[in-house]
């Protein structure tokens, strides 16, 4: 049975990288394949993640294969779930200061290919205002695209420490502006080379329901 702990958004998104390759090519993405896909440059790094993903259950690794890397209990079920439901809802991201995503999967999105095209995406629940001038809403849908850089003045999904968050990314010099678009809150400024700080993805498209 896959350990009960719950697996971080970096490592969310990992295993549907994971399940949506299988689902697409009937096999698992080799650790070059994994590492583009997420734009992790290091292969040890993928490893890291897949080291966790295996001591919480939701894989098994044979370390002899290049595609070594077989979905059990939890993780084949993420694999049947993205086969048929679309783009996995992940949780709740903030619009406003970062709160904890909350992390286990919450069902399955669904966009036409015009709106999203071709590519890893997840989809995060807005909570908080700090994005009202930008369109963005409590309660809307945003749908993001795996990534881990931006251009100045993206609106991106940030993750600090374990907190996530939407907001416009301005980078300047030594430092990194996470924008809010409402003159009620204050931007969120951290070093560039911060490690508490990285990108999970660029939104990409909103959903609102009335």
């Amino acid at each position: 049975m896959p350990s009960t702990r719950r697996l971080t958004p970096r490592q969310r998104l990992v295993l549907d990288v994971i399940s949506r390759s299988v689902k697409l090519s009937g096999r698992p993405p080799t650790l070059r394949e994994l590492g583009e896909r997420l734009s992790i440059s290091s292969t040890n790094g993928v490893r890291d993640h897949l080291k966790a993903l295996e001591e919480k259950g939701y894989i098994r690794r044979d370390g002899h294969s290049a595609r070594g890397i077989r979905l059990v209990g939890a993780g084949e079920q993420a694999r049947r779930q993205s086969s048929t439901d679309g783009v996995p809802l992940l949780g709740r991201v903030a619009a406003g200061t970062p709160i904890l995503a909350e992390q286990n999967l919450e069902g399955h999105l669904s966009l036409t290919d015009s709106v999203v095209a071709s590519g890893d995406v997840f989809a995060l629940r807005v909570k908080g205002d700090s994005m009202r001038d930008a369109g963005i809403l409590d309660g809307d849908f945003v749908f993001v695209r795996q990534q881990q850089s931006a251009q100045p003045r993206d609106i991106v999904v940030a993750l600090l420490d374990d907190e996530t968050t939407v907001k416009r990314y301005v980078p300047s010099g030594d430092t990194v502006r996470l924008e809010p678009e409402n003159p009620a809150f204050a931007p969120i400024v951290v070093g560039s080379a911060d490690s508490r700080l990285s990108i999970l993805g660029k939104v990409c498209a909103v959903l609102r329901t009335i």
